[in-house]
């Protein structure tokens, strides 16, 4: 499952979409969809195309608000702190913040691609928290050590790391060594 949220960076999602194997469930919160076209040049159409299943932020009905509903890993990509703030005070108001809170309570793989710098001590302590739920916080830093020739490449160094954290294969970027 991939959750895209307001904050810059909707490319992160958009490419774990083009890049995860089997069924992908596609979340985008309003403010994400906004920010979708700008930054891709892609329209939102265009980016719910690349999953399989495509559910409103506001339907607290879909499938995916359940703990009995099955899937691998859920992504947040990029995650907003207002996100992090919600996910990490277990506010559900929203079928991503819900879908967050249920792979929490059930210890499911969550990576939460967060992109926002400077961090307030605010922001690191929400952080801490869902890490220490078992949230893996994925910083949107791309490495330099593969020496990256374009921003896909950038692009492809957070979303590999995000595919390893899952213990999907990839080779979106060269590994060191």
């Amino acid at each position: 499952m991939v959750a895209i949220t307001g904050a810059s960076g909707s490319i992160y999602g958009v490419r774990l979409l083009q890049e995860l194997p089997g069924e992908k469930i596609l979340v985008a919160s309003e403010t994400a969809k906004g920010i979708i076209q700008r930054e891709t040049g892609m329209s939102v159409g265009e980016v719910e195309a690349l999953a399989d299943r495509v559910y409103d932020d506001g339907d607290l009905f879909a499938p995916i608000s359940s703990g009995s509903f099955r899937y691998d890993c859920m992504f947040v990509a990029p995650c907003s702190e207002s996100s992090v703030a919600k996910f990490a005070s277990g506010i559900s108001d929203t079928l991503i913040s819900r879908a967050a809170a249920v792979c929490i309570k059930e210890g499911r793989r969550i990576v939460l691609v967060v992109r926002e710098t400077p961090k307030s001590a605010i922001m690191l302590e929400n952080e801490l928290k869902l890490a220490r739920c078992g949230a893996v916080i994925m910083d949107a830093n791309p490495g330099f050590y593969p020496g990256p020739a374009s921003v896909d490449d950038m692009v492809g160094f957070v979303v590999g790391k995000c595919l390893d954290s899952a213990g999907i294969a990839n080779t979106l970027y060269r590994r060191w060594g």
